[in-house]
């Protein structure tokens, strides 16, 4: 009786806790949804592109692909580029909550890892070494996830009705998160900028040259390695 009502405790703190995730996912998951309908994707096709990949930069960046007719090959690259940051992650939080979760847990939790819900993660450390910490933080990834699914799929109903006038012009969303996440970053290192400026300019170089979807891959991985060196030198 006692484990039950802690885990009905710890699922109550991961609701509470995911609220504010979940709020701020859901307009800019209409917006995916929206741009997404815009770009030639069905329904079914960008609330399963939502379920699926779930990774908001990765997906505006697809659908944005998919709509200048970007090969398969060059939109699986470039998600995986931009998305390799999730394996430091999925490594990072499997380590604080492996002595009060099992293998199975870990590997099922690390699928609900955001941004955002891994800020949270790490933020709450205290409760990885928790008793029924899975509950806590299995709480705030599904309703996370269930928010930019919810959300996705309104996008893509109003995406069907709203003018296409109107549509793009909801692409600012894009660059507003964009800017929301790098200005805080800047503002505890500035050398952050100088990465972001690299691979802005490369991707606008490239683009002139080759396909967008390969400006793209060339931007993040260069910009990437440009990290590295800003980064290592500002330890030193």
């Amino acid at each position: 009786m006692v484990d039950q009502h802690r885990k009905s405790v710890m699922i109550k703190q991961g609701f509470q806790a995911s609220l504010p995730i979940a709020l701020g996912y859901i307009p800019v998951a209409i917006t995916f949804g929206v741009l997404a309908m815009q770009s030639g994707m069905s329904l079914l096709e960008l609330t399963l592109m939502s379920a699926l990949v779930y990774a908001g930069a990765s997906q505006f960046m697809g659908a944005n692909m998919i709509a200048v007719q970007a090969s398969a090959i060059e939109i699986i690259v470039a998600t995986f580029v931009l998305n390799f940051r999730h394996f430091i992650m999925s490594f990072s939080f499997a380590n604080t909550i492996r002595e009060t979760v099992s293998l199975r847990g870990r590997t099922l939790l690390s699928l609900g890892l955001t941004d955002e819900t891994f800020a949270v993660a790490a933020i709450d450390k205290d409760k990885a070494a928790e008793r029924n910490s899975a509950y806590y933080y299995g709480t705030i990834f599904l309703t996370a996830y269930l928010s930019w699914l919810v959300g996705t799929f309104l996008g893509g109903l109003l995406g069907e009705i709203i003018p296409e006038q109107l549509s793009q012009s909801m692409g600012i969303a894009l660059y507003a998160m964009f800017i929301g996440l790098l200005i805080p970053a800047v503002k505890v290192n500035v050398r952050l900028a100088y990465i972001a400026v690299v691979a802005m300019l490369v991707n606008l170089l490239f683009s002139q040259f080759i396909s967008s979807g390969w400006a793209i891959v060339l931007g993040t991985i260069i910009g990437g390695a440009t990290g590295i060196h800003f980064l290592k030198e500002n330890k030193t």
